[in-house]
């Protein structure tokens, strides 16, 4: 019981400022798991199933606020769903360290370029919506979906960002798309990849689908009531944060 309950509020903590920022989770969750007592890839497989519950509890969320471009979905679908399958499949064969240290590298970059842009992403400006501006988009929601299927510390935000940057969308509707599609669809296909090429430890999945579910629905909430610039505030600091993290180790 006392093992649950830790659980619980690991992931409470962990997915309240997941879904606050639009990623993040796996700065604390997974490590956590890890150093509870569980091999590398039974505790990544471990915490996609548990983030698909984030995004869950943001959907639930952000779904009462009828702000979601159906076809734009659908696109971003699409273009990582792939990805995220073909890095759960490579991440079981590959040395792990030294990617970790390169995207803590990237990681940490996406906050500091945030801080250096005061006005990016505080109001929406659609931008690269033609065929040239989407092909580029895909290719790069691909290599990112590659990341979030292999590694999955903070590769959220790396959607929020390129969300923002390349498409123009302000930080709370990018977030809603990050948690929505990244959190219960690309997680969801990087949960089943691995399940199959690995284990699932589920005796763990109860707490943690449970904090998920709350702390999505919480972030979420926190993320509409408070608007662009304490997301935006808020993305800096994870980032960094995940960013050392990962270089760290």
């Amino acid at each position: 019981m006392i093992e649950q309950i830790v659980l619980f509020f690991i992931s409470l903590v962990a997915n309240i400022f997941s879904a606050f920022a639009g990623g993040g989770a796996g700065l604390i969750q997974l490590p956590a798991l890890i150093f509870l007592g569980l091999p590398f890839s039974i505790a990544l497989a471990t915490h996609k199933v548990a983030s698909v519950a984030l995004g869950i509890g943001a959907t639930v969320r952000h779904a009462r606020e009828k702000g979601l471009e159906r076809q734009f979905v659908l696109y971003m679908l699409l273009g990582g769903l792939p990805g995220v399958i073909l890095g759960a499949s490579l991440i079981l064969h590959v040395p792990d360290r030294p990617a970790e240290i390169a995207l803590g590298i990237l990681t940490a970059g996406l906050g500091i370029y945030s801080m250096a842009k005061r006005e990016l992403g505080l109001v929406a400006a659609p931008t690269h919506r033609d065929r040239h501006g989407f092909i580029i988009g895909t290719v790069v929601l691909f290599l990112i979906g590659v990341l979030n299927g292999s590694l999955t510390s903070g590769t959220g935000l790396f959607v929020t960002m390129w969300l923002v940057r390349w498409f123009g969308l302000d930080y709370k509707r990018a977030v809603a798309y990050t948690l929505i599609l990244v959190g219960m669809f690309w997680n969801g296909a990087g949960a089943l990849t691995l399940g199959l090429l690995s284990e699932i430890h589920w005796p763990w999945i109860p707490a943690l689908l449970v904090g998920s579910l709350l702390g999505g629905y919480i972030g979420a909430h926190l993320a509409i009531v408070k608007g662009n610039k304490w997301i935006k505030r808020v993305y800096e600091v994870i980032t960094l944060l995940v960013g050392g993290a990962l270089i760290v180790g």
